[in-house]
């Protein structure tokens, strides 16, 4: 199938939230709560591993399930490895590959230079996230946090939060490919920490490759895939977010989904 992880993603992406919303509307009891904070089959506590964090440097208490559900979760992707939160969960990801869609369908990249942001800048703002935590006494990114609004308005009913993805869409539309998730994102940040020396990776083989270079046109994170021409690897940085949209676009099997463990890579 052509866009098979396209689709899978999607399914994964829509059903989760689906499930959320069940869980608020019909009392469903498979995943109740929101990405923040929520259980699931009414019996295990599920916490985002950074908005714990930075309720910590915030100085509130922690409950004992928030610390469970976020040792959960930060085990789960720190063992899957890559940002698979950002890939396959975060639905701002949607967003973000419909402006990029966009983009390419308007041919906007070949009509104006792109605002010049280092990826190296979304560990500034995970840092500064945690630093303003602590001085403002609050959850920083929790309060500003495109996801946040996005899937608790798609839960409980949008407010205002759609201005904060409508920001975030014309900001990937018009400014920055891959702007949020790709440079600015602290979650995706902490989630590239998290998932560095996970197993689930994208593994290149250079004696199948015949220098297409479609994978590199495609991926957001173009970066990881230094190698490609170059030498066969697998990709070690965990700021790929294991989308597998190189895998579908290469005609000559030469990207693959592999493990970084495996002794061939």
């Amino acid at each position: 199938m052509k866009h098979k992880y396209l689709i899978a993603r999607r399914f994964s992406q829509v059903g989760i939230l689906f499930l959320f919303f069940a869980g608020n509307a019909f009392d469903w009891k498979v995943l109740r709560g929101d990405l923040s904070s929520a259980r699931a089959l009414n019996a295990i506590p599920l916490s985002d591993p950074f908005a714990v964090l930075q309720n910590s440097f915030a100085g509130a208490a922690l409950a004992k399930d928030a610390i469970i559900g976020a040792v959960i979760i930060f085990l789960f992707y720190a063992l899957t490895g890559g940002r698979l939160f950002c890939g396959w969960v975060c639905p701002v990801n949607m967003l973000s590959d419909l402006a990029n869609k966009l983009r390419r369908l308007f041919k906007f990249d070949e009509q104006w230079k792109s605002w010049e942001i280092k990826r190296q800048t979304r560990y500034w703002m995970t840092g500064l996230s945690l630093i303003l935590s602590a001085v403002l006494g609050v959850a920083a990114f929790e309060w500003v946090s495109p996801i946040g609004a996005l899937h608790r308005g798609i839960i409980y009913g949008m407010g205002f939060g759609w201005s904060f993805m409508l920001i975030v869409f014309l900001f990937d539309l018009f400014a920055v490919k891959n702007g949020f998730c790709g440079h600015v994102c602290p979650l995706g940040g902490f989630y590239a920490l998290t998932g560095r020396f996970g197993f689930l990776r994208i593994c290149y083989d250079k004696d199948k490759c015949t220098l297409c270079m479609k994978c590199l046109d495609i991926c957001p994170e173009r970066q990881v895939l230094h190698m490609v021409g170059k030498q066969s690897g697998a990709v070690l940085s965990g700021e790929c977010i294991n989308c597998g949209r190189c895998v579908e676009v290469c005609k000559d099997n030469a990207v693959q989904f592999g493990n970084i463990y495996s002794k061939k890579y």
